[in-house]
């Protein structure tokens, strides 16, 4: 009963007309940053984010545009997959293995509807399991202390950095770079600065924004400019759109599994959209046997992993509201965007500010019903977008870099930082070293260094404490299983990623 009070007070926030303006405005440019090949909702969500406070927005507001900029561009994804053989993030390189052969055998507008209508399915599925499933798992977090939550964040970046690398060493190397900017600033316990050189700006630490903004649009900046020609081009026509509807009811059981699969993968910190449109694909495959055609254009290869992977976008969010430990590289930035509002994720979220939670958890019904509606008849529309040349693309996104930073912080200093941490992640992709844990050794280095010193404070210094309850050694074994398990599983998750024309 508690629930519907709840949604029906996030549905009077949701329905207002500000609000809804936001959600549909955030769907319409996700979308088209998920249909732009290599952006993806964690750059997507990145370049937008100085937007809200440029527009002064609350926390309720900015919350609902960045998620729905991360639906849409989940949504978006498939377009430039289906079209041009090109994913427009990671989850979506499964969705090349079927859907490009079937638009090159003249079904272009068929898969891009199908795909639409299996990202409803996935993410609606994904929303509505969020609803029943963050408040239990609320209550739950309320049995963790110190020793849990330094155990939590320990797992949070051994399984983030296992799948965002093909390389464990340089996954660690990355959550140490991050935990050392972490460090940055006036030390909470002595009051003496650390690795600030004397520089009085960076006494009070590094902004999250800052970094991420940097790490992530500047340095797609710089990569886009440097791996990118002048132009874009369009490899597979499209034709009338029409909606499949044989199609779609021929792959109803497929949206459905494939849904629960992506949820459960989402929910698992560092696991994110990735694994589970890995999962649903191949689960469905191994279903429908050699005879399933999988791989040569079938419908159901192009409905698994859609709604696979946005079903995991919904399950990341309910480690990063419940626990304040984001499940993907997305919901990392989304949950910056929260502590520099001053919003603290975690089991008090839902009773201090509750109509953040719920208004975000109507917001989202009701964008996933805006973006179904206007992915099938604006599919065009979309589809233009790919050919939006670079040298109009790249000013508007550091326009808008350089803009919200300085409007939030007005300080050259930061203006100067943000490029700095543009050519930092500049290297670290060329060097193949993935940014996502140097983002969250930024985001939790500071609570993970406060649980561990809280911890030895109770236990006056021993570290056996640390393991001193079940659910922290639970959490010790899933960390390690979390850390290992990728080095066993990387020449799995390769055999489906090869693509032929």
């Amino acid at each position: 009963m508690d629930i519907l009070q709840n949604l029906a007070m996030g549905f009077s926030i949701a329905l207002s007309p500000y609000t809804l303006m936001l959600a549909v405005v955030g769907c319409f440019f996700g979308t088209i940053i998920g249909a732009l090949p290599g952006l993806g909702p964690s750059n997507g969500v990145a370049i937008l984010i100085p937007i809200t406070f440029t527009l002064g927005l609350d926390a309720t507001s900015a919350l609902v545009l960045m998620t729905a900029v991360y639906y849409g561009a989940m949504y978006g994804g498939r377009i430039s997959s289906i079209l041009l053989n090109i994913p427009g993030d990671e989850p979506a390189l499964m969705t090349t293995l079927d859907g490009y052969p079937m638009a090159k055998a003249g079904r272009a507008g068929d898969a891009l509807v199908l795909s639409g209508v299996a990202s409803f399915v996935g993410a609606f599925l994904a929303t509505i399991g969020l609803l029943f499933l963050a408040p239990m798992l609320a209550n739950v977090a309320f049995l963790f202390g110190p020793a849990e939550y330094f155990a939590l964040y320990l797992l949070a970046f051994c399984t983030l950095g296992g799948m965002a690398s093909n390389n464990q060493a340089k996954s660690a190397l990355a959550a140490a770079i991050g935990l050392g900017i972490a460090m940055i600033g006036i030390d909470n316990s002595s009051g003496l600065p650390r690795l600030t050189g004397g520089n009085l700006h960076l006494f009070d630490g590094i902004d999250f924004l800052v970094a991420i903004v940097g790490l992530f649009a500047i340095a797609e900046v710089f990569f886009f400019i440097e791996s990118h020609g002048r132009n874009t081009s369009i490899g597979v026509k499209l034709g009338k759109v029409k909606v499949p509807w044989r199609d779609i009811y021929a792959t109803r059981w497929t949206m459905l599994r494939a849904s629960g699969v992506g949820f459960v993968a989402g929910i698992l910190p560092g696991a994110g959209a990735s694994l589970g449109s890995f999962m649903a694909y191949m689960t469905e495959k191994s279903i429908a046997g050699k005879k399933g055609g999988f791989g040569t254009g079938v419908a159901k290869g192009v409905a698994a992993p859609e709604a696979g992977n946005n079903a995991a976008a919904g399950g990341a969010l309910v480690p990063m509201l419940t626990l304040g430990v984001p499940g993907s590289g997305t919901t990392a930035v989304l949950l910056a965007l929260l502590m520099t509002l001053n919003i603290t994720p975690g089991p008090t979220l839902f009773t201090d500010r509750p109509e953040v939670v719920w208004g975000l958890i109507a917001s989202l019904l009701i964008a996933n019903v805006v973006l179904l509606l206007m992915n099938v008849p604006m599919v065009k529309i979309f589809v233009r977008v790919l050919m939006v040349p670079p040298w109009v693309l790249l000013p508007g996104v550091t326009m808008i870099s350089f803009v919200g930073i300085y409007s939030l912080s007005g300080s050259y200093f930061d203006l100067l930082l943000m490029i700095g941490f543009g050519v930092l992640g500049y290297i670290l992709r060329k060097l193949d070293i993935p940014t996502v844990p140097v983002i969250l050794g930024i985001l939790l280095g500071g609570n993970m260094e406060n649980a561990l010193r809280r911890a030895m404070v109770i236990a006056d210094g021993d570290f056996l404490y640390l393991f001193s309850s079940p659910v922290s050694i639970g959490l010790w074994i899933a960390a390690i299983a979390g850390f290992i398990a990728p080095m066993f599983l990387r020449n799995l998750l390769r055999k489906p990623q090869r693509i032929t024309d």
